[in-house]
């Protein structure tokens, strides 16, 4: 007989995770259950699965197992960090404001603000971007940056930018409101373009009285409401290209947070939402195939 799983549903700017506490690291995620758990229709819906452990490295109170919703890993998240914060503090796995919290991407820094005993919203330290084409991976010479540069698509052509956020990005600059461009037939001919051989996310990009406007096509998980990683990209890929200030609003269609971009990295700034906790009990689980 299998064990019922708890689980707890959270979003961050309409960004969505089905999370679970497996504080002792014994029960791995499956790309089989991650699937079946995000899958809107016949599944609980969400864009990825957080799995909380206990820090893996010295200095890490926690870590966070993070998988697309397709199953895929995933480096990074950055507003399911915020998630991850907001679960731990309420649910009185830490009495701390300030956390280091450990990821695929490395261990990044917390910091919750909180009123009342609830998480309002989350700063995280996202660390510095980087440019080269070696680090996001992106094809071509393996020291060169690919910024403000030419990128064509399905017959046409953008300015485009590429960073990585412990994640790979392109940030595509569009003249038009980003709800007018055709995201998801564009969205996933980039996150599969062979100059990405490990994938891409991509962000389509526009500026509106200083602030970042964003539609985003997440790898491995489609169009979201919204992307922390991508969040942290466009306004550096803007901030770049000389188009807004180090520090700036970045507009989702789920919401707004707010990106700074300072000397030794990046911080994050945004709500975190829990939204209900349920059980996956042994018939769902069975019905799936996965006991």
């Amino acid at each position: 007989m299998a064990d019922p799983i708890r689980i707890w549903k959270y979003h961050g700017t309409g960004n969505d995770f089905v999370m679970l506490e497996d504080l002792p690291d014994e029960r791995p995620l499956t790309e089989p259950f991650v699937a079946a758990v995000c899958d809107r229709h016949k599944g609980i819906g969400a864009d990825g699965v957080i799995r909380v452990t206990r820090g893996q490295a010295d200095g890490e109170d926690f870590f966070m197992d993070y998988r697309n919703a397709d199953g895929s890993l995933a480096e990074m998240c950055g507003n399911g960090i915020r998630c991850l914060g907001k679960l731990v503090y309420e649910h009185g796995h830490t009495t701390a404001t300030e956390l280091e919290v450990g990821s695929r991407a490395g261990a990044k820094h917390l910091s919750l603000d909180v009123h009342d005993g609830v998480v309002g919203s989350v700063t995280v330290g996202m660390g510095p971007p980087a440019f080269t084409r070696g680090q996001i991976p992106m094809d071509g010479p393996a020291d060169q940056p690919f910024l403000t540069e030419p990128f064509d698509v399905d017959g046409r052509t953008f300015k485009a930018s590429a960073v990585s956020m412990g994640n790979p990005h392109l940030v595509v600059f569009v003249q038009e409101d980003p709800a007018h461009v055709d995201v998801r037939t564009l969205g996933p001919r980039i996150e599969r373009d062979p100059r990405f051989p490990q994938g891409t996310n991509v962000e389509f990009v526009s500026i509106e009285d200083g602030a970042v406007r964003v539609r985003v096509w997440e790898r491995g998980s489609g169009e979201t409401m919204a992307c922390g990683t991508g969040a942290c990209a466009a306004l550096v890929a803007a901030n770049e290209a000389g188009l807004v200030p180090a520090r700036a609003e970045v507009r989702f269609p789920g919401g707004a947070l707010i990106v700074d971009r300072a000397e030794d990295g990046v911080l994050l700034t945004g709500p975190a939402e829990r939204v209900f906790e349920a059980t996956l009990d042994e018939d769902w689980l069975a019905s799936r195939g996965l006991v």
